[in-house]
């Protein structure tokens, strides 16, 4: 099987690191576990035959199981939002949750296509609350429903904190962690947000089971904010190296530039 075009626009997703770094050779891991999978866009490049992908957010991996389920159903649905599609539809399909899991997920994907950069957002009642973007391509060329149907086959998919995932995590395996920013880096926007579903205390949360995975020799890449309280929180146990990439998440082009993230690692060679 080739490599799978990732089927989600995510903000802060990761399809630019791909030509930024030397993949790993999957064949030195047993298994590979992604705590944070969003768009899953280095699973999709890397395809591992064993994989752990989980997220904090309910309806994303509702979605990836559906997809993995019945991708037909999926594409089916999606052909009746393209038809639909108009400002109208969206705000009418932003406003009802669907009872059926694959409406759902056909809701998710339209939703995500639609909207403003991709972006997702919910209010304190969880109600997703992003509004229409100028994109009107539902269906895309890249897609390959059952293709990545059969990439998510072999894949464990979970709703669980990335504590529980990582501390899965043993001697032989990979751990890919990219977590929301939660640290102001080069004028970020959604700062403020990103505070709400992902404090200070979750990040040394998370460098506290990273390291502990690491220790129990699994190898660890880590994505994460250029900031010096990031560069200090892990100052001991891992190797640190600034990337550059461009950003297009702004509302303004002014805002819009070259942004420096970190990647850090552990037992990476």
């Amino acid at each position: 099987m080739g490599k799978v075009v990732p089927f989600l626009k995510w903000a802060g997703g990761k399809r630019w690191l791909i030509p930024s770094i030397d993949l790993p050779n999957l064949q030195k891991y047993e298994n590979y576990i992604e705590p944070f999978l969003g768009g899953g866009a280095l699973y999709f490049s890397l395809l591992p035959k064993h994989a752990i992908l989980s997220d904090k957010n309910p309806d994303l991996i509702e979605t990836y199981a559906a997809i993995k389920t019945n991708p037909g159903k999926i594409a089916s649905r999606l052909d009746v939002h393209q038809r639909l599609h108009s400002a109208e539809h969206f705000y009418q399909v932003r406003a009802a949750v669907p009872v059926n899991k694959f409406d759902r997920a056909a809701r998710f994907i339209y939703l995500n296509r639609t909207c403003w950069n991709g972006l997702y957002r919910v209010n304190k009642k969880g109600q997703f609350n992003v509004p229409i973007g100028t994109k009107t391509n539902v269906n895309l060329d890249t897609d390959d429903w059952v293709e990545t149907s059969k990439s998510l086959k072999s894949a464990t998919i979970t709703h669980q904190d990335f504590e529980i995932s990582i501390d899965m995590a043993q001697d032989g395996d990979l751990v890919f962690a990219d977590p929301p920013y939660t640290v102001k880096h080069n004028n970020n926007g959604f700062v403020k947000y990103n505070e709400s579903i992902f404090s200070w205390q979750d990040q040394i949360r998370l460098k506290d089971c990273l390291l502990r995975a690491a220790r129990r020799g699994a190898t660890i890449i880590l994505t994460n904010a250029a900031h010096d309280s990031i560069r200090d929180l892990y100052a001991h146990g891992f190797k640190i190296k600034v990337l550059e990439r461009a950003s297009v998440l702004s509302g303004s082009s002014a805002s819009r530039g070259r942004f420096q993230e970190l990647f850090i690692t552990a037992n990476y060679e």
